[in-house]
């Protein structure tokens, strides 16, 4: 092997050892796992091409590559947004999945969850990639100035404007696994034991409901909002029949896991998920379902779900 080659295999482990933590910056900027992936792939030709003699330290001019990638890639993205059929929601990921990232802190698990990716479609590019790397990745001011080009006093700007449009009340973000199966198995007994009263107990006041088709699978097109309102819709979805298993491709298994933190009640009929129903917890109760049914959005949770130890359903061929 020769020096050059030997170069080369030195800089793609460099790149490789980051591949995690860029994914997982990406996703936070997009929302969307498929385009998150992308833009890795991008900046690893862009780290390929380079001359990396003059790259002092690769985490931090592949961190700028990426967030400037994203940061392009927002732009693109509200104007195909406005355009999609239906309500856009983020693209869910299963429980260990690298692209979550780093989950130590309270402000690491909540800028992953459903319900700040969602808010975070409020934010200007500039204010989602500040409030990501300052709040998700512990980079000091100093240090987001030189990867945005602004000043440390404009960093910390523009964090406070980020925060003042997510400062709603959060989801509980410290739920295990086990403690998620729980809540999901008294959802799905209130959900599909034909009456109200059951899912009105679980629900806030405000709860709120949502799903995301694509135009590929029907869905809401617009959020509802309101205990009663949610309950009456989720009593209609999990009420069997055929032309429900027809629309799906069979009858479904219905199974107990997390997405991005939070308990999600998953789809599944043969091999294929079909369904990700993220469940918003708060200590008053579910706030919030949202249902990602499009199949342009479960590829990545289904490939980690084929692969996962899935354990028994919680409801078989409904």
């Amino acid at each position: 092997m020769s020096v050059n080659d030997t170069d080369s295999v030195v800089d793609v482990d460099v790149f490789e050892s980051l591949r995690p933590r860029l994914g997982a910056i990406a996703y936070r900027l997009l929302g969307s796992a498929q385009e998150a992936e992308d833009v890795v792939q991008e900046a690893y030709l862009r780290w390929q091409a380079a001359d990396r003699e003059q790259v002092r330290v690769p985490a931090a001019w592949l961190t700028r590559v990426v967030t400037n990638l994203c940061l392009t890639q927002l732009g693109s993205a509200r104007a195909r947004r406005e355009v999609y059929v239906g309500e856009w929601l983020p693209e869910p990921l299963l429980d260990g999945d690298p692209m979550l990232g780093p989950a130590d802190t309270a402000e690491q698990r909540e800028s992953v969850s459903m319900a700040v990716l969602v808010l975070m479609e409020r934010l200007t590019p500039s204010e989602r990639a500040v409030y990501v790397l300052r709040e998700a990745f512990s980079y000091s001011h100093a240090e987001i100035a030189e990867l945005l080009d602004v000043t440390e006093a404009g960093s910390q700007q523009i964090l406070h404007r980020a925060k003042q449009h997510l400062a709603v009340p959060k989801a509980r973000t410290d739920v295990d696994r086990r403690a998620a199966r729980e809540v999901v198995q008294e959802f799905l007994a209130a959900a599909t034991s034909g009456r109200t009263e059951p899912l009105l107990r679980l629900l806030t006041a405000d709860a709120m409901g949502v799903g995301d088709g694509g135009g590929h699978v029907p869905a809401r097109a617009k959020p509802f909002f309101g205990a009663p309102a949610v309950a009456q819709f989720l009593r209609g979805l999990f009420r069997p029949a055929a032309a429900k298993r027809a629309l799906v491709g069979g009858s479904p298994d219905f199974y107990a896991g997390t997405a991005n933190g939070s308990p999600a009640l998953l789809a599944v009929v043969g091999d294929r998920l079909v369904g990700v129903m993220s469940l918003e917890v708060t200590d008053d109760g579910i706030a919030a379902v949202r249902s990602q049914v499009n199949p342009d959005k479960l590829g990545r949770a289904a490939r980690r779900w084929t692969a996962s130890d899935q354990g028994e359903p919680l409801l078989r061929g409904w």
